[in-house]
Parts: structure tokens; sequence; C-alpha cells
């Protein structure tokens, strides 16, 4: 596994190029994939300065997010649907095979079974897309319960019925596995010792502020990692090694003193806090 800068995560306002140069110097192994970027510099001959950018840096390249309205009117999904073939085709021509997204919690329209089916409708077709090219799709579950309440009809929102629905959309299909959401999701760690490698495409840590229920911790409220321990981070990352995972691990706090800081400020701090979730864990 690789610590990896996801900037837009912790409010670090950079260019491409910068950012790679700022997460290099600091030590963070890996840079979020600008997944246009990498298709528009492929389109003109230039996939290997791409790759250039970031191998020339020590770096690995991150994951990139599903560029496809998913949720919108099928025409909107079918337009998406066939751009996506070019931008898969150029994260596998420079090696950015790991792409994610999130999956709401809940509907105010449809009941959960219908949900289910449209999910699998949609993604089923984004993974083909994907596996044609070698890439992989994260999604991730939403744990909140104060995220649920006043909706209709709750979804998916915990590990193990998120795997059941990976499973039925496509063999290349896993998670985006969030510390916070298994935390808020009451996630047990029997859930994380019966996954693999192969079941977890990207990953999120963080931690919660403590002294609030689980039920009652609010989304956007989070800290760094180890900040206040009220999450089981060492277990969390203990499993990670355990399954022999190989992919980014990017810290997604919510976290407004963060935000305020100055760029170069708020990457020390990040990736401080990842080495030292790493030193808990006992993995390098």
């Amino acid at each position: 596994m690789f610590r990896n800068a996801s900037w837009g995560a912790i409010g670090v306002n950079v260019g491409f190029e910068e950012g790679l140069e700022l997460a290099a110097e600091i030590g963070f192994e890996g840079v979020d994939t600008p997944i246009g970027k990498a298709a528009e510099m492929v389109d003109q001959g230039e996939g290997s300065r791409f790759q250039g950018l970031y191998s020339e840096r020590g770096l690995q390249m991150g994951p990139w997010g599903v560029p496809v309205n998913w949720r919108g009117s099928q025409e909107e999904f079918d337009a998406g649907l066939t751009a996506l073939h070019r931008l898969a085709a150029a994260g596998r021509a420079v090696g950015a095979t790991r792409v994610c997204t999130w999956v709401p919690p809940y509907s105010d329209e449809l009941a959960y079974q219908a949900n289910w089916k449209f999910h699998v409708d949609r993604f089923g077709p984004i993974a083909a897309v994907l596996a044609e090219h070698d890439c992989t799709l994260g999604l991730e579950f939403i744990g909140p319960k104060t995220l649920r309440q006043g909706h209709p009809h709750e979804f998916v929102h915990e590990l193990p019925t998120m795997l059941e629905l990976c499973a039925e959309i496509g063999p290349n299909v896993g998670l985006l596995l969030d510390a916070w959401h298994w935390y808020t999701a009451h996630g047990t760690e029997a859930q994380l010792a019966g996954l693999s490698n192969e079941q977890v495409v990207v990953v999120h840590v963080n931690d919660a502020p403590p002294g609030v229920p689980i039920d009652e911790q609010v989304d956007n409220v989070r800290c760094l990692p180890g900040a206040t321990g009220v999450i089981d981070l060492a277990c969390f990352m203990r499993h990670l090694a355990r399954m022999g995972y190989d992919g980014p691990v990017i810290v997604e706090p919510f976290n407004q003193e963060l935000r305020e800081m100055e760029d170069r400020a708020a990457a020390e701090k990040t990736k401080a806090s990842l080495d030292l979730l790493f030193d808990l864990a006992g993995v390098s």
C-alpha cells in the first residue's frame, strides 16, 4: 500500500505538476490521477511523458473518479458511457487503472429492490467498459445514520451488503473502503478479516471526533487519522497489511481547520498523519 495525496480532499489548491512536485518533496508515494489530462496527453502521443511526470518523482498513480453521470437521464448516462471508453483506454495506457465513486445510502424515490436493480443496471455497463481496459471499479458505502434520517428509503450503507452489490455488478468491482464509513456503520474486525486484496480498490482513512455516539456522527465533521483514536485505525491498517493490499491510502478528513491552513502546511500535516497511522499498524 502507498501514501497517496488527494489534494482536493484536504483543500490544497495546486496545479497538476505543482501538486506532483509538492507530493514528492513531502514524501507522499502517489497522487490522484487527472484522467482528463492523461487522456489528452495520450491522444497527443505523449502518454509516456505523462507517466514520466510521476515516475521521475518516484510517484505512483492514484485513482480517478467515475466520470459518468450514472444518476442522470438515460441520454446523459449513454453519453458518459461512450466517453468512458476513451478515458479508460488512457488509464490503461498510462497505468492508472483504479476508478472509484460513492453510493448514496438512501433514495427519495426508489424502494430498496428497485434501487438495487437501478445500481446494477447503471454500474454494470460502467464496470464492463472499465474491464475492457483492465480497470477496476471501487464503490464506497456511506455509513452515518444521520445521513439516512429523513429519507423514506434506506439503501446499502455497510460493508457486507456492498460486497454483495459489487459481486452482482461485475468481477472487476470491489470496495472503496473508508475507515469512517466502516466505523459509522458499526463495522467489525471480522468484516475486515474476511477481505482480500482483490476486493479492495481504494482506501480512505480519517478519524472521528470524541464524545459523539456512533449514530450521531456527522459525515462532514471528521479528524485526521490518529488525531483522536476514536476509530481503531491500527486494526484497520493491520488488516490491509494482512491481505497484502497494494493500492492507495488516502486521507479524507473533511476538516475545516486543515482546509484553512496554508497549502504546504496542510500537505505536511496530512502526510505526518499517514506516517503515524502506518507506524501504529506496524506497516511501512
